[in-house]
């Protein structure tokens, strides 16, 4: 058996429940289903369970713009950001479009027939579905494995190895010492939430990251609350854009000038004395990765308070007791986590053809940040990395919605983006010098040099594209629905 859908959206995370709202409520004409490989819904935020997974970025516009963040802290905790998208999915009715245990392994189209047929392992076995359209919604990152070093030695550790992608539910590291790997993120959130309860938590990293310290309740927001609750949330979320894209391009116009001032912000926070131009002082500008933040500053309160320190060096080897550094020192411990990153994982891993060719990504050029060069009806969510990933989503799935909407005015069943005459000069399709990014570098699409094929990070110059922009700018419309061929 085959099932058809107009839209087959992939992935009931923070973008696929996104998607799954504007598509019932600007193209209502038009049929979806939802495929999400695992048993729930929320994506990453259901995924990543360690202790003290939290958004990074504010509430106001991680949230969706239809169904505005009403909590009252701006920095949440991953389960109430899991418990806001499942609630959003009842409340829109989104969730009985959801087929749960469906792992999409190919999608192939054809021409002939204007549509994708799609591979799926389902509860079941081998499902197939057909699509017109097909919209990926399933993130960026590998969700079966995390990023880990081989570290040598690390066999011979007599505690405990985890990585927080897969946290164990069992672990407890009540008066343990706790080695946390890494400096971005996922690093700067667990070494607080550890420090609490471990006898000591070293944070230990080859270099630097920035770290911003942030309150976790909006003091802006809360005033506006006074207000009408629809003209308060819209004062509060355009203001939290605003500040984000401010910030971000001022670290990028004067560089020098705020990464001194984010440096001094610590060494404030940590004291005289504190060794800041070792241990949070990057080898990179501003925003060259993306800014690690710390709500309340808990990250400077728990190394200032002993609970947790920092260790700038390399990994020798692992050791029976803890670990050996390049230095010479050793480092004690029962439980080494390895907040080493992450894997990406384009397409959520999907073998795609057109027309019986494999499309290798590497070899394509991103159309607006959301399609592909030669690659007919396919859309892809990939959120902002200076921004909060929720603008971005929301920006695709409205535009993918125009897109279908003009294509049933036109009476056409394929569009498909062309690189036109002028010459391309390729350019990566993200530009960030973080880990994660650098190791996919080879397997990821290209930008070009000009638009459409070329987005800057930046919000409002998105939305004028997406939403306001012309919609033929080397976009091809083409095959007629039957009854309109001449």
């Amino acid at each position: 058996m085959t099932e058809h859908f107009d839209v087959i959206v992939v992935g009931a995370g923070l973008s696929g429940i996104g998607a799954g709202y504007h598509l019932q409520n600007e193209c209502p004409y038009r049929s979806y289903v939802i495929l999400e490989g695992r048993d729930a819904i929320g994506g990453t935020w259901d995924l990543f369970r360690y202790p003290g997974v939290r958004s990074d970025s504010d509430m106001f516009t991680l949230g969706y713009s239809f169904r505005p963040w009403a909590g009252t802290r701006s920095i949440a905790d991953g389960e109430a950001i899991r418990d806001y998208i499942v609630d959003t999915a009842r409340t829109f009715g989104i969730d009985r479009r959801i087929r749960y245990g469906h792992q999409v392994r190919s999608a192939a189209w054809s021409s002939a027939d204007a549509r994708w047929t799609v591979e799926v392992d389902g509860p079941d076995g081998l499902a197939l579905f057909t699509c017109n359209l097909l919209f990926l919604c399933s993130g960026y990152y590998d969700y079966a494995r995390g990023h880990v070093p081989d570290f040598p030695g690390a066999a011979a550790f007599a505690g405990s190895i985890v990585h927080p992608q897969f946290w164990p539910t069992d672990l407890d590291v009540t008066g343990k010492r706790v080695v946390v790997i890494g400096s971005g993120a996922t690093a700067v959130t667990l070494v607080p939430a550890l420090a609490g309860h471990a006898a000591h938590v070293t944070m230990l990293q080859r270099s630097p990251s920035y770290v911003v310290a942030m309150p976790s309740q909006d003091r802006f927001a809360q005033a506006m609350r006074r207000l009408p609750a629809k003209f308060a949330q819209r004062i509060i979320r355009a203001r939290s854009i605003v500040v984000q894209m401010a910030f971000y391009n001022l670290a990028r116009w004067r560089p020098a000038q705020v990464r001194a001032k984010m440096i001094a912000a610590v060494g404030a926070r940590l004291g005289l004395g504190y060794d800041v131009s070792t241990h949070f002082t990057p080898r990179y500008d501003p925003w060259d990765e993306r800014v690690c933040l710390s709500p309340d500053g808990d990250l400077f309160d728990a190394i200032t308070s002993g609970r947790a320190s920092v260790v700038t060096d390399c990994i020798r080897t692992f050791t029976p007791d803890g670990l050996a550094l390049a230095s010479g020192a050793e480092l004690p411990a029962d439980v080494v986590v390895t907040a080493t990153g992450l894997e990406i994982v384009l397409l959520g891993g999907i073998a795609l053809s057109v027309d019986g060719e494999r499309v290798d990504l590497s070899t394509r050029y991103s159309y607006k940040g959301m399609m592909f060069s030669g690659v007919p009806n396919l859309a892809l969510v990939f959120g902002y990395t200076n921004a909060s990933w929720t603008l971005k989503a929301d920006l695709v799935s409205a535009y993918v919605c125009r897109l279908l909407n003009t294509m049933r005015r036109r009476g056409v069943r394929q569009i498909t983006p062309r690189v036109g005459n002028a010459p391309l000069t390729p350019q990566p399709f993200v530009d960030f010098t973080s880990g994660y990014v650098t190791r996919a570098k080879a397997r990821l699409p290209r930008q070009g040099n000009r638009r459409p094929w070329r987005l800057r990070q930046n919000y409002f110059a998105d939305l004028l594209t997406l939403r306001f922009g012309r919609i033929d700018d080397e976009l091809e419309f083409s095959n007629p629905a039957p009854d309109k061929r001449e």
